[in-house]
C-alpha cells in the first residue's frame, strides 16, 4: 500500500481537503487525534481509508494509528499516512506539528477518482466531516475541491507569489471551492452578515465562529456550466470588488481547459506520445494532447538510396565491439526497461520513453551522450533493425557512416541515434519508433 504520488493524482482528477487547525498537546496526542478519526470512521462513506502508513504498513485500526504516532514522532513533529488502494483510492496525511505553544494539525486528503463525489450521499458525509474536523481543530480556511481546477486556479497561492501568500495568509477570499470553511478573521472582514447570506447549497455558522459554505450538493459536476455560474454568483456576493462577468469568464475558461480531447496522433509515433499526457498533470493534460495532436516529425533523413562500400579490414572485430556497445545499453537499463532484452520495436518506444521522461539529453553532460548513450543506442538500434526486420549490417571505419541494408534503402542507425539524444525536444522530432516505422514500410 502506498500515499498517491503526484504522478498517480495526476492521472484522474481527485476531490481534494486540506486544512491546518490548531490542536493542544497538553492533551496528549492520542486524546487530541482520537475526535479526528472518529469524524472520519463516521463520515467516510464508501472512501475510508484502509492502511495506515508510518515505517511500516498495517491494517487500518486505532491502534495501529497509535503505533505509527509513535514510530514516526519526532521533534519536529509526527507524519503517518492513511491510504486505500482500492477504488477509489485515498491518501490523507496527517502532520501534527511541534508540541508547542502554536502546536499546529495540519490534514491533506485526496480522494480519487473526483466522480465518487457525484452522489449526494456521498457528499453529504465528506461534508459532514469536514465540518466535524474545523469545528475541533480551528481553522483561518479549509476547502475541498476538484485537483485539477485548483490546479488551473493556482491553488494554494490563487494568483499570489509566495511572499505575499506567507505575509497575508488567507487576507481575503481569492477564489471559492465547492467546500470552504472561512475561519472567523476572514469572516468579519468579509462581513458575518454579508457572508451568512452568499447564495450557495449550504452555509453554516460553526460554534467557533467560522462559518461552512457549501456551493452545490455534489462536487463532481464543478466545471458545468451551471456550478460556474453558482460559483461566481458567490464569489462577487462575497467580493463585491470583483466584476461578476469576468470571474465567470475565468472560470469558464478553466472549465474549458479540462474538456477530454481525443488523441489524434501521427501513426508512426503514436506508440510512444499515448504514453505523454499522463505525465502532465491533469489540469494541462488536455492542452498537451491537442499539442501532440498537432505534432508533425520531420520524415526520417537517415538513410542512403544506395550503400557506401564497407572499409572495414575486420568486420568479426567491428561488430564485436557494437554488441559490446548494445550489450552495455541493456546491462545499464534492463531493470528499468525489461524489454530491452528482446529487441523488439516495443523496446525502441520504450526507450524512447524513458530517455524523455527522465530528460535524458538535459541532465547528463553532453561528453557522456556523445562517447557512451547515443553510440550504444545506435548499435542497439541498428540490432533491432537487423533482427526483426532482416537487415544486414555495412560496416563503415567511420560510425555514423555504417548501415543496415532493409529491403531497397540502407538506413544509418548511429546517426539517427545522435540526433535522437540533441535535447528533449529531439527525442520526439529523431524517435527510434518511427526509425522503425519507415524502416519496416521498405522492407519488401
Amino acid at each position: 500500500m502506498k500515499v498517491l504520488t503526484l504522478r498517480d493524482l495526476s492521472r484522474v482528477d481527485s476531490l481534494h481537503f486540506s486544512f491546518a487547525g490548531a490542536y493542544d498537546p497538553r492533551n496528549g496526542l492520542k486524546r487530541e487525534v482520537a475526535p479526528f478519526l472518529d469524524a472520519l470512521e463516521e463520515s467516510a462513506n464508501g472512501w475510508m481509508p484502509t492502511f495506515v502508513k508510518s515505517s511500516r504498513t498495517r491494517k487500518y485500526s486505532r491502534d495501529a494509528v497509535w503505533r505509527a504516532m509513535e514510530e514516526r514522532r519526532t521533534e519536529y513533529g509526527t507524519i503517518i499516512g492513511l491510504v486505500r488502494s482500492e477504488n477509489p483510492s485515498v491518501s490523507l496525511v496527517l502532520n501534527l506539528g511541534p508540541e508547542d505553544e502554536q502546536a499546529m494539525l495540519w490534514v491533506s486528503i485526496s480522494v480519487q477518482p473526483l466522480s465518487v463525489f457525484a452522489d449526494v450521499e456521498t457528499c453529504r458525509g465528506f461534508v459532514a466531516a469536514a465540518r466535524a474536523w474545523t469545528s475541533l481543530y480551528p481553522s483561518d480556511y479549509a476547502a475541498a475541491h476538484s485537483l485539477a481546477d485548483l490546479s488551473l486556479a493556482g491553488a494554494p497561492s490563487f494568483g499570489r507569489d509566495d511572499a505575499t501568500r506567507r505575509r497575508d495568509g488567507f487576507d481575503k477570499i481569492y477564489e471559492l471551492c465547492w467546500l470552504n470553511v472561512f475561519g472567523p478573521k476572514l469572516v468579519e472582514s468579509v462581513g458575518r452578515e454579508r457572508m451568512l447570506s452568499t447564495p450557495a447549497h449550504l452555509v453554516e455558522e460553526l460554534p467557533n465562529g467560522a462559518v461552512l459554505l457549501v456551493l452545490r450538493p455534489t462536487a463532481a459536476d464543478f466545471d458545468s456550466d451551471e456550478a460556474r455560474v453558482a460559483q461566481a454568483r458567490a464569489h462577487v456576493h462575497l467580493r463585491p470588488d470583483l466584476d461578476f462577468d469576468t470571474v465567470l469568464r475565468t472560470l469558464r475558461e478553466r472549465s474549458a481547459a479540462l474538456v477530454p480531447v481525443e488523441p489524434r496522433f501521427h501513426p508512426d509515433v503514436a506508440p510512444l506520445l499515448n504514453r505523454l499526457p499522463d505525465e502532465f498533470g491533469i489540469s494541462e493534460r488536455q492542452q498537451k494532447i491537442a499539442e501532440l495532436n498537432a505534432f508533425r516529425p520531420p520524415e526520417p533523413e537517415e538513410w542512403l538510396p544506395a550503400a557506401l562500400p564497407s572499409d572495414v579490414e575486420n568486420p568479426e572485430r567491428v561488430l564485436t565491439s557494437y554488441g559490446d556497445l548494445s550489450e552495455g545499453l541493456v546491462a545499464a537499463l534492463h531493470t528499468k526497461l525489461p524489454s530491452i532484452m528482446d529487441e523488439t520495436p516495443e523496446s525502441l518506444t520504450d526507450l524512447d520513453f524513458y530517455f524523455w521522461r527522465e530528460n535524458f539529453p538535459e541532465r547528463y553532460t553532453r561528453e557522456l551522450i556523445d562517447s557512451h548513450t547515443a553510440p550504444a543506442l545506435g548499435a542497439y538500434l541498428g540490432d533491432v533493425l537487423v533482427r526483426r526486420l532482416g537487415g544486414t549490417w555495412v560496416l563503415r571505419k567511420k560510425r555514423e557512416e555504417s548501415q543496415v541494408r532493409v529491403g531497397k534503402r540502407v538506413w544509418l542507425p548511429f546517426l539517427r541515434a545522435r540526433r535522437h539524444m540533441q535535447s528533449r525536444q529531439s527525442l520526439l522530432d529523431y524517435s527510434l519508433t518511427q526509425f522503425f516505422r519507415e524502416a519496416e514500410r521498405y522492407r519488401g
